[in-house]
């Protein structure tokens, strides 16, 4: 069972210049939601970061405003949240699979995303992993993109070339 297991947590990032993060949320599931946000913003601003929230209808929308930032805004995150509860239909598994698809592409080209779109199978599941003083998965997203900054500034105006040597 997961629960029983322990999980080594990365220190977090340090930063030598401001970073301006932008939490976006799908508050379907709106006190789920709100709680990802306080872990998300609670883990950021304890780095220093300044923080943004925007809402969008849900959880397929995250990874679009996402990349409309990233082409229209000045961010150097993002944090996805929100919340796919399994129903009847087969719509959780599209929802689950296109979101994580698209926000994996949007971070394979270059954005720096933690992705905190829970998906379970019942409402109890997700309050446990909302629950900022729980398990934080709003926080562990925020987290996640603060490293991929750190990372980023880190690599930042290094070139390999072109190929040739000097």
């Amino acid at each position: 069972m997961a629960t029983a297991e322990t999980h080594y947590t990365l220190p977090l990032p340090s930063f030598d210049k401001p970073v301006k993060l932008l939490i976006v949320v799908a508050p379907y599931y709106k006190d789920i939601a709100d709680n990802l946000v306080s872990g998300a913003s609670a883990v950021a601003t304890s780095c220093g970061a300044e923080v943004e929230v925007v809402e969008v209808p849900g959880a397929l929308e995250v990874p679009s405003a996402i990349a409309m930032a990233e082409r229209l805004a000045e961010y150097d995150g993002y944090v996805a949240l929100g919340c796919v509860i399994r129903g009847e239909t087969t719509h959780y598994d599209t929802v689950c699979n296109d979101s994580s698809r698209a926000i994996s592409l949007l971070g394979l080209q270059g954005a720096c995303i933690g992705n905190g779109i829970l998906t379970v199978e019942n409402r109890a599941q997700a309050e446990v992993r909302a629950n900022p003083r729980g398990q934080n998965k709003g926080g562990g997203a925020a987290a996640a993109a603060l490293h991929l900054i750190a990372l980023s500034r880190k690599w930042a105006g290094k070139s390999k070339g072109i190929g040739f040597r000097a």
